[in-house]
């Protein structure tokens, strides 16, 4: 079974973002910057490629990224990760010991700005539409045969560099589960990131709201406005600066606009 990393990153120069990330396995590195060019290394006995496009977009580069993968597992990553040593074991072993997991999402320990660190998964579980919000990209590895069977990619329109400033994993999740795919969480870890400020987060401003609006629009036109009651009532202390009623406002017109086409 090979393992395959797919990182998404902008604007480098080298292969020294596979040492800095610890990467142990097969890799594509897909770089965002001003030119195009294509080669590849031998990296502790493994192949990394390095892909760079004059294109914006993470949703573009995690497609370009999986159009080209080869491993019979993929890893989604973003630059700032560092994996552990042993990813590659962990991960195999997760997968042998469910044969009937397409996707596995793996705990990846995160530093806030206090530099404390949090996990998310503390148990074995399925995953369901009840609980996969709450996941990103960065904990996602799956079969990628049975992705590509079922023709699953990301969303152009959501993330860094697209209109809507974030949602590629939500709506990717999202597309999984409506296919039937089989998600599982593993509460091994295996990578860490250091906090480093967002390069497309700007605060609860008035466009994270119409762009959250957006994304549950994307995700279900029937329920979005459902959805939408759901977060303003469980992110309430995101929605002080603003207040209640404006932020339902915003939402409401990001569901508006994203169901009326208006893109």
């Amino acid at each position: 079974m090979k393992v395959e990393v797919l990182v998404a990153t902008m604007k480098q120069s080298s292969f020294d973002l596979a040492r800095k990330m610890n990467i142990q396995t097969d890799a594509i590195i897909i770089n965002q910057t001003d030119s195009i060019s294509y080669e590849y290394i031998l990296f502790n006995d493994k192949k990394i490629r390095f892909f760079s496009f004059d294109e914006r977009g993470v949703g573009l580069s995690r497609n370009s990224a999986l159009m080209r993968s080869e491993g019979d597992i993929c890893l989604m990553a973003d630059d700032d990760m560092v994996y552990d040593h042993n990813y590659e074991k962990t991960v195999i072993e997760a997968f042998n010991a469910n044969p009937k997991a397409d996707v596995i999402l793996f705990d990846v320990s995160v530093e806030d700005s206090r530099g404390v660190v949090k996990n998310k998964i503390k148990k074995s579980k399925k995953i369901g539409f009840h609980n996969y919000m709450k996941f990103g990209t960065v904990n996602i590895a799956f079969r990628r045969n049975k992705i590509l069977k079922e023709n699953l990619y990301f969303s152009l329109l959501f993330g860094g560099g697209a209109k809507y400033g974030s949602g590629e994993d939500t709506l990717f999740l999202t597309e999984c589960l409506k296919k039937g795919i089989k998600i599982y969480a593993h509460p091994k870890i295996i990578a860490h990131i250091k906090y480093r400020p967002s390069s497309w987060f700007e605060g609860y401003t008035e466009k994270f709201f119409l762009d959250k609006g957006a994304l549950f629009a994307a995700i279900s036109p029937k329920i979005s406005y459902l959805i939408a009651a759901q977060f303003l009532f469980r992110k309430k202390s995101i929605v002080e600066n603003l207040g209640k009623k404006k932020v339902w406002g915003l939402l409401c017109r990001g569901i508006k606009e994203f169901s009326e086409g208006n893109q």
